[in-house]
């Protein structure tokens, strides 16, 4: 891991992690963070050497959560990273809870085991974030408030978000909670953009201009959340990968045009398009291969035009009003 030591610059190709604010100042972390879902199909060493490109790379923001594997990709992520003098400090963890086998639970109860649990698990006295894993219709906020209140009084967590929350469902905690939400995880590529059409095609009677999300976007922007992209070359609800994919023909040679004009892999130009929105979000790569997440992180040496961010829009599928 001695390439970690640069911070933020890989020296073998002298590139640059670039990093963003998480919430208003709270948090300085790399603009690509490393998802963990996928450690179990990993090897031990394997596993180990993913750890070890990614902090190579100038990554330093890993995301995990207690359902991932059942507990074991954050049993996993911890002994890939090891003991290293002073490595905990460097790196920012977030994980979530809030599922269960069959159901949500936002109760203050399980709230503070799965704390626990994924302390043990991440073999650590503190998690950096801890996020609402998917909205709890029988949320009571009030309880959250109280499990987020001993958790940073102890200690235990030191900052709070949620993932997949519309604006007044984190109106709702926010009444309650003592602490900011600072981030909000989110579905977003290239062709999943409806938190981005709503806002192109307002008052227009067209499928594109239905606000479904309660203008989540502009409302993160407004609060200083951050917003977190998952699944950045997903397209639908886990169809597939659109990279490479017969179903998106333009999308691709457009993808691939630019790709070859700025000197990078595709998937550096699905990122740095995910990069490029002023809103400063935080991509979520989850890949468990090295040299593609090497690739990947090549986004954040690349600055898309506002011209070619809207090319690639369209060439999507999308138009404009």
């Amino acid at each position: 891991m001695a390439g970690f030591q640069c911070k933020y610059k890989n020296a073998k190709e002298g590139l640059i992690m670039k990093n963003i604010s998480i919430g208003k100042g709270e948090i300085s972390a790399s603009e690509i963070s490393l998802g963990c879902m996928r450690l179990p199909s990993l090897l031990e060493n394997e596993a180990k050497e993913l750890i070890s490109t990614a902090l190579d790379e100038g990554i330093n923001f890993f995301d995990n959560a207690d359902v991932y594997g059942g507990g074991k990709c954050e049993e996993i992520f911890s002994k890939a990273l090891g003991k290293s003098s002073g490595i905990r400090e460097k790196i920012i963890i977030q994980t979530k809870c809030g599922i269960r086998q069959g159901y949500y639970d936002f109760s203050k109860e399980h709230i503070q085991e799965a704390v626990d649990g994924s302390l043990t698990r991440l073999d650590t006295g503190y998690i950096d974030i801890l996020l609402l894993h998917r909205p709890d219709a029988l949320v009571e906020p009030e309880e959250v408030a109280e499990a987020f209140t001993k958790l940073h009084s102890s200690g235990k967590v030191k900052y709070f978000g949620v993932s997949n929350q519309n604006p007044m469902q984190i109106e709702l905690l926010s009444r309650y909670l003592n602490q900011k939400i600072i981030v909000n995880q989110l579905q977003l590529s290239i062709t999943n953009t409806g938190m981005i059409d709503a806002g192109l095609n307002v008052n227009m009677q067209i499928s594109p201009s239905l606000d479904r999300d309660g203008s989540i976007l502009d409302y993160c922007r407004l609060k200083d959340i951050t917003i977190q992209a998952w699944s950045p070359f997903q397209y639908g609800f886990f169809e597939g990968i659109f990279l490479g994919n017969k179903k998106f023909p333009e999308l691709n040679s457009k993808i691939d045009e630019i790709a070859a004009l700025k000197g990078v892999p595709n998937t550096a130009i699905a990122v740095a398009w995910i990069l490029r929105h002023p809103a400063k979000m935080q991509a979520i790569v989850g890949t468990m291969n090295k040299e593609r997440l090497k690739d990947i992180c090549k986004a954040s040496g690349v600055a898309l035009t506002r011209k070619e961010w809207y090319e690639i829009y369209l060439a999507a599928g999308n138009k404009l009003p």
